[in-house]
């Protein structure tokens, strides 16, 4: 909807109001009330739709004041009716207050309620509201959050809604709760608080207008005052010093003020715009307030006024969020599950749910595609899974360095002693070779077991979430996806063990590469042997050793005979241990990619019904039953898509009377 349309169906000065004219009452109806009157009435209707609890807020005039300021009294006076009174809150719910001028022989007025329409008449209005309340809040001195509305119809009114709340009181009397002062506050804040509220303060000439709570609450979501409008009461009571507090403003009214005389005793209404107007004109303090901000029909004039500003600036945005609303609805509730109402729909759901995270699984497990899950980097697989390898491979070679206590070729010596037996001598038997390269490979078995077991871990997490994902609405099945998902992994994290420990063992039995790497890396240290042995008869220590680095050798004094064949293993066992490394970790790496590649052939599903289909299993049906949780969320999205659709009717409406008006 153009705004330029809405604007123009306002863009009429707002038509002088004369509230009960001692002479003539005369009805403010008008072009201009004619095009207004269908857009309140719009508005009405989505706020009887409660279209507020789709979060789309409604231009809505509140009335708020501490308690005995004559908040009542001024209702009163812009209805022409009576509302109850008595001591202590009188209203003790949310009064939506339905001005609509009509020149209809008698004035029409009816309360609506949980679904109720009561009409009733200006003579049994208050006892209506006060039955009305004590159905609403008890019977009691509580309040209510639960609106109330009260429609109006009568000549001279000005057509406004308006929504009293109750009074703020700080002391509880008997009969009331003791948390009645939060009780209250929480509603007007609920009320005041969203923007497109304009705050209607009633406060008392009778008291500094900062001593109010009303002032203070309105001042926490209007900082500016840019919607709050002051109305000063009991000005006859207290008439000294007004003109200077209103034109001060020291609480920072941005919509100004309006001061007003209620009526007094039996007064009529009529009779009560007379004495306001003689009061403001012939008081020696009074007369001298600005004749534009004194009296009821200023007052009515205002409001309108404000109303008319307020819904041409927020209804087209209104449109736009009931729209907005209504589509995120629709697709929330298309991503929700149908519901199922036969086994050949159960088994259907079964295959697309199995399907589906299989695809997620094929995708994130092996593809590294993970567009469902960007911001996740948990699900990142492909890329956590080289980091995983890249520490293993780390952990591996850090796990087989010696360390600092170790002294140079000393596990050398001791093996060659162990070992050694009648026979020739510098001949060394393979089994020296082995006893070393078992003892290395024991070192570091634990760490290739470790790794499988916690690339697992991973992968069974990333299942459960991809599978969660897919059965997030029926809670057996998920409950049985994960089982059976757990149960595949188990099966093949032990697979996995046993291969890696097969591995291990392999390292461990026997010696052997075709990788000429081996020649070329012993050859390369074996040249600094001879270098060694002169050294260390030399007694030089520290010496720098190619491959080894700055070695102390003082302790090896002792050991002359024995250290050429002490190297010599050494070189051969650092020279094979390169080639023990890569080949642990190209295997863990090949064997975990073939897994994975297994894993995902699996069939989840045939698990799944294995399950379910045995005696004890209850069938596949229970695995769609629907969980509570998913019911109400359906029933609530249901509720709320039928809300919008109406709102949207209604402003649809609407559009089309302002587009008639705008021709």
């Amino acid at each position: 909807m153009a705004e330029g349309t809405l604007a123009s169906v306002f863009d009429h000065s707002t038509p002088k109001t004369e509230l009960y004219d001692v002479k003539n009452v005369a009805p403010m109806v008008s072009s201009y009330y004619q095009r207004i009157r269908p857009i309140l009435d719009a508005l009405e209707n989505l706020r009887r739709l409660n279209i507020t609890k789709e979060g789309i807020q409604l231009p809505t005039i509140v009335v708020v004041g501490d308690q005995s300021t004559g908040k009542s009294s001024v209702l009163e006076s812009l209805a022409g009716i009576s509302l109850p009174r008595g001591q202590g809150i009188c209203t003790r719910v949310p009064l939506v207050m339905r001005l609509q001028n009509h020149s209809l022989p008698k004035p029409e007025l009816a309360l609506e309620y949980n679904g109720k329409h009561v009409p009733t008449d200006e003579a049994h209005v208050s006892e209506a509201i006060c039955a009305a309340t004590d159905e609403l809040a008890g019977s009691g001195k509580g309040i209510s959050n639960t609106p109330l509305t009260l429609i109006v119809k009568k000549n001279g009114v000005p057509d406004l809604t308006m929504i009293d709340l109750p009074g703020i009181t700080r002391v509880p009397v008997q009969g009331q709760p003791l948390d009645i002062y939060d009780q209250v506050v929480n509603t007007i804040m609920e009320y005041i608080k969203p923007e497109e509220s304009i705050i209607l303060n009633v406060l008392s000439a009778t008291a500094d207008f900062s001593i109010y709570e009303s002032i203070r609450m309105s001042q926490t979501v209007d900082k500016t005052g840019a919607r709050t409008l002051a109305v000063v009461t009991k000005v006859d009571i207290s008439p000294e010093g007004l003109p200077e507090k209103v034109k001060a403003d020291d609480v920072n009214i941005g919509l100004g003020y309006v001061c007003v005389r209620n009526r007094i005793g039996d007064e009529s209404y009529e009779e009560a715009r007379e004495e306001e107007a003689k009061l403001f004109k012939t008081h020696k303090l009074l007369s001298n307030i600005d004749k534009s901000i004194v009296g009821i029909p200023v007052l009515a004039e205002k409001l309108v006024q404000l109303q008319a500003a307020s819904i041409s600036k927020i209804f087209p945005e209104i449109v736009k969020k009931i729209n907005d609303k209504l589509e995120s609805q629709l697709s929330k509730l298309e991503k929700f599950p149908r519901k199922l109402t036969s086994l050949v729909d159960v088994m259907s759901a079964f295959m697309d749910v199995i399907g589906l995270t299989r695809e997620s699984l094929c995708k994130i497990l092996l593809k590294g595609e993970f567009d469902k899950y960007p911001d996740d980097k948990q699900m990142h697989c492909t890329a956590r899974l080289v980091e995983m390898l890249d520490q293993y491979s780390n952990d591996l070679r850090q796990g087989s360095e010696s360390s600092a206590e170790d002294k140079f070729l000393m596990e050398e010596i001791k093996v060659l002693e162990e070992t050694k037996r009648i026979g020739l001598p510098n001949f060394m038997p393979r089994t020296v070779f082995l006893t070393r390269l078992h003892s290395k490979v024991e070192s570091i078995s634990c760490i290739p077991i470790k790794f499988i077991d916690k690339v697992w871990d991973y992968l069974e997490d990333v299942g459960v979430t991809i599978l969660k994902h897919h059965s997030e609405h029926y809670h057996q099945l998920q409950t049985s996806m994960r089982f059976a998902w757990q149960k595949i992994i188990a099966e093949m994290r032990e697979n996995s063990m046993k291969y890696m420990q097969q591995v291990v063992e392999m390292e461990k039995l026997t010696d052997y590469s075709c990788n000429p790497e081996y020649t070329i890396e012993y050859n390369k240290l074996i040249a600094s042997q001879n270098c060694l042995v002169e050294k260390v008869k030399a007694r030089s220590s520290p010496i720098v050793i190619n491959g080894f680095g700055n070695v102390q050798v003082s302790h090896l004094t002792l050991y002359t005979t024995l250290l050429p064949q002490a190297f010599d293993l050494k070189v051969r066992l650092t020279a094979y241990w390169k080639i023990v490394l890569q080949r642990l970790i190209d295997n863990t790496a090949l064997h975990l990619q073939f897994s994975i590649f297994n894993l995902l052939k699996k069939d989840l599903g045939y698990e799944v019904l294995k399950d379910t289909v045995s005696p004890s299993g209850g069938g596949i049906e229970r695995l769609f039953e629907e969980t509570p949780s998913v019911a109400v969320k359906r029933d609530d999205l249901n509720r709320s898509i039928k809300t919008l659709k109406e709102s949207k009717e209604v402003v649809a409406g609407i559009i089309d009377k302002i587009s008639t008006y705008g021709n």
